[in-house]
């Protein structure tokens, strides 16, 4: 029940002590800003982190090797181990039913991209057709290298926008001829990639074309897949880590491989890299919480001890009240009432303004790590619920203190 006279003392209350109460509610205030804004950077950094994974497609693994370094039945350790169009075909009839796109490359290095003045060093790379949706491209103009460019090993050639941009400024580049170390290739595609320039510095021919103009013979230097679509992110994770496991150890077995050796095959998981870095993500995610309850709770003891003051200031008052027939309840519920209000309102504010400077700020901030950091709703709720919470505490220690006062000692104090 709305009681009147109770909101009356406790507004007289604050004017009589208008210092005192703004010192109080601004540790509150502050408690619950540096709260929010934690939260919004670790959203950020959450954000942030999870745009560097969207350069690929979210599932992908990336095979390649190195030298081995273990001896091996008679073989000495430093091999170079090199993987042929055998392993690839070999790799994607065995998980057929696994596997969603493919593609194994073939990198032609020192490529050198003419077209006529116009002349850049770019990375040249023999695909399959499934690479554009490896990398996640999608097509500005044209298309993207087919299956029969592969089979009928045709000289054509897509090229990243910036590639496009450098070499053809603002003409339109489909249908024209350039010139990779020296030999014509028909421009059919331009890409964009989520990337940026960096993957946007790229020329893509058919994996065979690559292979027999640039003395590639059956060489690959790398593998991509990516799996089938699971229910769930630990699902997918199980999948690909399974699917990694026996990649391994079947490439280990074809190019006679130790199987404790760590070095010749290479196999870059995007699911468990992300699984590290939201790992990593959650537990600075609990810090900040921590961080910022500690904060509250600095405030919450700021509030207790004027609550406390303010029971010992008004002793005489309790006793008065207590001796006219107020039960111990009403006494708690008076005190209880002024630290709930005080530290709603101070943590209010201290909300609106968290919230307001993340909806100003957030959108402008965007660095490799941190992207448009915010709070959503659950974490808004959440914070109410610490504010009431907050208030409650904070009062009901002097409440309980005051609601044991003795009235004859309470009257005989000066």
């Amino acid at each position: 029940m709305f009681d009147l006279e109770r909101w009356e003392e406790i507004f007289d209350t604050i004017r009589k002590n208008k210092l005192r109460t703004f010192l109080t509610g601004l540790s509150v205030a502050s408690g619950i800003f540096i709260l929010v804004i934690l939260l919004g950077i670790g959203e950020g950094m959450r954000n942030g982190i999870s745009s560097e994974f969207e350069g690929d497609a979210s599932n992908i693994l990336y095979v390649w090797t190195g030298r081995t370094s273990v001896e091996y039945k008679g073989l000495n350790p430093g091999r170079m181990v090199q993987m042929k169009n055998r392993d690839f075909e070999l790799t994607t009839l065995k998980h057929a039913d696994d596997l969603e796109y493919k593609s194994s490359v073939f990198r032609i290095w020192n490529g050198i991209v003419n077209y006529n003045k116009e002349s850049g060093s770019y990375r040249v790379e023999g695909v399959l057709p499934d690479y554009q949706f490896l990398e996640n491209s999608s097509m500005v103009a044209g298309r993207f290298i087919n299956h029969t460019d592969h089979v009928n090993y045709e000289k054509v050639v897509a090229i990243g926008n910036k590639v496009k941009t450098d070499l053809f400024k603002d003409q339109d580049a489909i249908g024209k001829y350039l010139q990779i170390s020296g030999i014509n290739f028909k421009v059919v595609g331009v890409y964009t990639d989520p990337g940026g320039e960096r993957e946007e510095s790229r020329v893509f021919v058919p994996l065979s074309t690559g292979q027999r103009v640039f003395a590639g013979g059956d060489n690959v230097n790398n593998m991509a897949f990516t799996l089938q679509k699971e229910d769930n992110f630990e699902a997918a994770l199980a999948a690909s880590n399974r699917f990694s496991a026996e990649l391994q150890q079947f490439l280990k077995e074809q190019h006679t491989i130790a199987p404790e050796d760590d070095r010749a095959i290479n196999i870059n998981n995007s699911l468990e890299n992300a699984k590290r870095f939201f790992d990593l993500m959650d537990m600075i995610k609990f810090f900040f919480w921590g961080v910022g309850i500690c904060t509250i709770i600095a405030g919450i003891v700021g509030v207790s001890n004027i609550m406390l003051i303010i029971v010992k200031e008004r002793t005489r008052e309790i006793g008065v009240r207590k001796a006219l027939g107020a039960e111990p309840w009403s006494i708690v519920m008076m005190v209880l009432h002024e630290s709930v209000f005080v530290t709603a309102i101070a943590g209010f504010i201290g909300l609106i303004s968290s919230l307001a400077l993340l909806e100003l700020v957030g959108p402008m901030i965007e660095t490799n790590y941190i992207s448009n950091p915010s709070v959503n709703f659950t974490v808004a709720v959440s914070t109410v619920f610490i504010l009431v919470i907050a208030g409650t505490l904070a009062g009901f220690f002097p409440a309980w203190r005051a609601a044991r006062i003795k009235p004859i000692e309470a009257l005989r104090d000066e």
